[in-house]
């Protein structure tokens, strides 16, 4: 299971900067999503979801795309595996 601190917020966030995503909280009534301007990946979402929703927003997006996992620092790999792994578990018991 996951916890949903900003501590692992944090962690998530440092694995996208390495992926290259940037993340943008931004004030609006509007589903939070990504998408690709001119070959940079943009993150955004609601800067009003509590710390849970900003979480499995990212895990969600994530889950969407292929990751070269290659990329990441041996801290974030672990980070990356760690929270992907619980998250495939908690789908899997719903």
């Amino acid at each position: 299971m996951i916890n949903f601190t900003k501590h692992n917020l944090k962690k998530l966030e440092t694995v996208l900067e390495e992926l290259e995503f940037s993340v943008r909280y931004e004030k609006g009534n509007f589903n939070s999503g990504f998408c690709v301007v001119e070959s940079s990946k943009v993150i955004v979402i609601n800067k009003f979801f509590d710390t849970k929703a900003r979480i499995l927003t990212i895990i969600d997006i994530l889950n969407s795309r292929t990751i070269d996992t290659e990329r990441l620092s041996p801290t974030n790999l672990k980070t990356f595996k760690t929270i992907f792994t619980a998250s495939k578990e908690a789908e899997e018991e719903a």
